[in-house]
């Protein structure tokens, strides 16, 4: 079982250490062409948190973090956690509406951003009542604070605060059914029982493992692939800004030669429509390619395997448990299968009563993880239905087989993930309905030709406007201008009505069975 002390600052465990120790000079990231050095970092997250102290910044209090993947991330992620403050990192491709609401939601006095989501961000300053300052990493525009200026004034000493393993150390935010994302408290022992629990014992990460994840570090789980899994062991990770499609996952892994490739299903998939990959670019430097966020397909599986030579570790995981839970091993895989729970982990299925089902039934899944979230913040109702006691209610449903092998069946509720983000179908039906030609809307999960969940949108249109491609094409674009790109609808029916219970709410199951 891992050993946390009880008193315990996680900054200074996966930073400081590894300088304290003699590894300062060992590269922590590989960034556009650059090597950074756990020394490097080492000073980044004094200066940052120094700085946080100045903007008056204390113990517990909360900072947003809206930045693509690139080093100052993880000098402002480890730089509050190591003055007691709490990071909160999210995706830095919202709209201003989104970050109103989780700045008013979490009260975070501090923002540290990119140029890009800065503004978006910076008219909110008067809005926000908890919001002080925000913080540009590039060029800051009027009303911000640079964040190379800042590190430069500040102290490189900095002690850790004196925080005890079950003092809370980041916050992650999920949505659930109703769309209202709600944040995972989490706490600094979470992030060592990961770190040993699932990137050690399952992955085997070690010091002379160079780790690549194109899933972002706002997710938690990228953050566990890229940052404190690596520092765990002294080894290294690539971080790349921008997004990550097909194409550019291999020219990454070509020239940066990694020995861990993290993803979601949805790119594997994408990745194998590039033609003639195997053969332009080489993949040999590979020890492992997971797949998690999404449930990976059999096809997927089998013919990754046959163009590159790799298995696909298909694992499951959430943000209520800061990273996987079930997963399968090297050299274990049973394609089609989530794998196995992690030791050190276990799981219950039962049915709608909290009864135990019988092997090969499905059930509701839950977990009893060392790296549960206690709770929502500001969410009790959701937190009694979701921790209920040691067990977390992880809202899938799974079947275990007679080897203790288990299958995903689908959510319990109507939330869908497409590319290993959660969408919520009232807010992508709530978007559609704005266009003027629409009445209503129904969205629900459909699998593309690779078995992948996309939405596909039931629309009832005004009398007066005529169903078209040309009309289907135009909500999908005007979807797309109010919400993150990927909520919107891959396909659009036109119907003339959508099936409702007594009380007017859309029975999606019937749209599911219509489809």
């Amino acid at each position: 079982m891992v050993e946390v002390p009880e008193r315990f600052n996680a900054a200074a465990f996966f930073v400081d250490r590894h300088v304290a120790e003699g590894r300062g000079s060992r590269a922590v990231f590989r960034y556009r062409g650059r090597r950074i050095t756990y020394a490097e970092l080492h000073e980044g997250v004094n200066r940052f948190g120094n700085a946080l102290r100045d903007l008056g910044v204390e113990i517990e209090n909360r900072v947003l973090l809206i930045l693509p993947d690139c080093p100052e991330f993880a000098e402002a992620f480890w730089g509050a956690i190591k003055i007691g403050a709490v990071p909160v990192p999210v995706n830095p491709w919202l709209k201003g509406p989104d970050y109103a609401f989780l700045l008013e939601d979490s009260r975070a006095k501090v923002v540290v951003a990119d140029s890009e989501a800065a503004g978006q961000v910076i008219p909110l300053l008067g809005q926000c009542r908890s919001l002080r300052h925000v913080l540009v990493v590039g060029d800051s525009p009027t009303g911000a604070l640079g964040y190379d200026d800042l590190l430069a004034r500040a102290s490189a000493s900095l002690e850790p605060a004196d925080t005890s393993r079950e003092d809370v150390a980041l916050w992650g935010y999920t949505s659930g059914s109703t769309g209202k994302p709600k944040a995972a408290i989490h706490l600094q022992q979470d992030l060592l029982y990961a770190a040993d629990l699932v990137g050690g014992q399952i992955f085997g990460i070690a010091s002379n493992d160079l780790i690549f994840s194109a899933s972002k570090l706002f997710f938690v789980y990228g953050l566990g692939n890229s940052l404190y899994f690596p520092a765990r062991a002294g080894a290294a990770s690539i971080l790349v800004p921008e997004r990550i499609e097909a194409e550019r996952a291999f020219e990454v892994i070509a020239a940066e030669r990694p020995t861990v490739f993290f993803t979601v299903a949805t790119l594997y998939a994408r990745m194998l429509q590039v033609e003639g990959a195997e053969r332009r670019y080489d993949l040999s430097s590979l020890r492992l390619c997971v797949s998690s966020g999404e449930a990976l397909p059999t096809a997927v599986f089998h013919a990754w395997k046959s163009r590159f030579g790799h298995e696909l570790l298909d694992v499951v995981g959430s943000t209520e448990a800061l990273h996987d839970f079930i997963a399968n091993r090297p050299g274990q895989v049973r394609p089609g299968s989530s794998g196995k729970v992690i030791p050190g982990f276990e799981a219950r299925l039962v049915d709608d009563r909290g009864n135990p089902v019988m092997q090969g039934n499905v059930g509701h899944l839950l977990i009893k993880a060392p790296t549960a979230a206690p709770y929502y913040w500001r969410r009790p109702a959701q937190t009694r239905a979701t921790m209920l006691g040691e067990w977390l209610r992880t809202g899938d449903m799974f079947y275990e087989d007679s080897d203790g092998y288990y299958y995903f069946c689908g959510r319990s509720d109507d939330m869908l993930k497409v590319g290993g983000m959660w969408v919520s179908p009232i807010e992508v039906e709530g978007a559609i309905v704005e266009h003027p030609a629409v009445v209503e809307a129904g969205v629900i999960g459909r699998p593309d030709d690779d078995g992948l969940t996309k939405s596909h949108a039931f629309v009832v249109l005004k009398p007066g406007s005529a169903p078209s491609d040309q009309l289907a094409q135009e909500i999908r674009e005007f979807v797309r201008k109010r919400l993150a790109g990927y909520k919107a609808p891959r396909w659009v029916d036109f119907v003339p009505d959508l099936p409702k219970t007594a009380t007017g709410k859309v029975q999606r199951f019937r749209l599911r069975a219509k489809d």
